[in-house]
């Protein structure tokens, strides 16, 4: 596997990159109404990277894209069902971690606001953190 279930990475608090509040409809539960339906997933995203040198150079060369990342998560979270959240979780941080040899560290937070609980809720979900490892 690409990351580490370990604790969380020494880049806590230094520089990442940030995607948040990404919508899309997909397919993923147990149940046959959410594969053949499907819902909207919100999907939170940090990664965890060395931003000096795009920062002094303003090169995007120097960085990832956020644009990069995003196709990533649309491409999963749009993909093939997957009957957990876990699993749609861990498909984005191990794409983000093979893709992208320059982020250390990946955070992923996968919502499901449409749910079938007895209660309110305003989501149910996931978030994982993977690090490469050493």
């Amino acid at each position: 596997m690409a990351g580490d279930r370990g604790e969380e990475p020494t880049a806590v608090g230094g520089d990442k990159l940030i995607l948040r509040g990404m919508q899309f409809h997909g397919f993923h539960g147990v149940k046959q109404e959410e594969k053949k339906l499907g819902q909207k997933f919100v999907i939170d995203v940090d990664a965890w990277m060395d931003l000096a040198a795009a920062g002094d150079s303003d090169d995007i060369a120097h960085t990832v894209s956020y644009t990069d990342i995003y196709r990533i998560v649309k491409g999963i979270v749009e993909g093939p069902s997957h009957n957990l959240l876990e699993s749609v979780a861990q498909s984005i941080a191990n794409s983000t971690l093979l893709k992208f040899p320059q982020i250390s560290s990946v955070r992923v937070k996968v919502e499901k606001p449409h749910v079938a609980v007895q209660g309110v809720v305003d989501y149910l979900g996931v978030e994982i953190l993977r690090c490469r490892k050493a």
